[in-house]
């Protein structure tokens, strides 16, 4: 494994089935009575542009756990390329701590961080992706579905960061994937060039599309995120318009497999993207998915920082 992780796209099928693997065994580690503290005397730096209840709290306590400690920085402290130049906050904060986390907002910025961090980076999020959430994500599905290959992931909403991770990742472990957003809210085009070399390179089959009913049809897996993420509130009004008939509910469930598990990255807006009936049903693994975000966090930790 490379020294940061900002995209799934740079781990092998090998590296990531590690990850999930190390994530695992330090789950039921946690749940046996404790993790071992592997990263004692190690400091995790939080960048955040971006607030967010899952990202910090599930990388607090994965250090808390690994016995290494987390620093919160919040957008008024950094003030990221504003107050100082990216290069020089990564050249600074590398010189004190261990590993560096940020939530951004454009890819670049944590590509920038990377490049002149001494430490290694790790992408809470950016506006290309998003894969600790493709990790937890991953992770949930094993979980509950025993296994990976050839199963049907279908994306019912828009073609965001959140979707390209798992584009990725699904594709190198052999997860069929199946699309369907409105039209012009595809995934871009550079993702979709990847995606389907890897899926090409490992058997797994991906499908574009707008016909929600299509695509959770004879699903394992139904995956929706919200219609209107942050930094696209102007768009509001017009993502209202286009995107109900994606909405996740009763009827959609019915054309996918009876055994058929829900995923949302949360936070959820109910009544929009997925519906109350849904979100707490029995289908539901909103719970377990948001849990593993730390087991996930904390398999990449201790891979990066204890060579785990």
């Amino acid at each position: 494994m490379k020294k940061d992780l900002l995209s799934l796209a740079d781990l092998t099928s090998d590296e990531l089935w590690h990850l999930l693997n190390v994530a695992q065994e330090l789950k039921d580690e946690w749940k046996g009575g404790g993790n071992q503290p592997i990263l004692t005397g190690k400091t995790l730096a939080m960048i955040f542009q971006k607030p967010s209840l899952r990202t910090r709290v599930s990388f607090e306590m994965a250090m808390h756990h690994l016995g290494g400690k987390a620093m919160y920085l919040s957008p008024e402290e950094i003030q990221l390329g504003k107050r100082e130049s990216v290069p020089d906050v990564a050249r600074v904060l590398s010189r004190f701590v261990d590993c560096i986390m940020a939530r951004v907002f454009s890819h670049n910025d944590v590509k920038t961080l990377a490049t002149f961090s001494r430490v290694p980076v790790i992408n809470g999020l950016s506006d290309y992706s998003h894969p600790c959430q493709g990790l937890g994500d991953l992770l949930t599905i094993v979980e509950h579905k025993g296994n990976l290959r050839g199963l049907k992931l279908a994306w019912c909403g828009d073609g965001n960061n959140v979707l390209t991770s798992l584009l990725f990742g699904a594709s190198r472990l052999g997860i069929d994937v199946s699309v369907a957003t409105p039209v012009g809210y595809e995934p871009p085009s550079d993702v979709l060039e990847i995606a389907f070399r890897f899926a090409q390179e490992h058997n797994s089959q991906i499908e574009i599309g707008h016909n929600p009913k299509i695509a959770v049809r004879g699903a394992d897996v139904i995956y929706t995120d919200v219609w209107t993420s942050m930094g696209q509130e102007a768009e509001k009004e017009q993502r209202l318009r286009v995107f109900p008939p994606y909405q996740v509910n009763a009827a959609l469930l019915a054309e996918a497999k009876p055994d058929v598990i829900v995923m949302h990255c949360l936070p959820a807006h109910r009544g929009e993207e997925i519906t109350d009936e849904v979100a707490d049903g029995p289908h539901s693994v909103l719970w377990d998915q948001a849990e593993n975000r730390m087991h996930a966090q904390k398999a990449v930790l201790a891979v990066l920082l204890a060579n785990k």
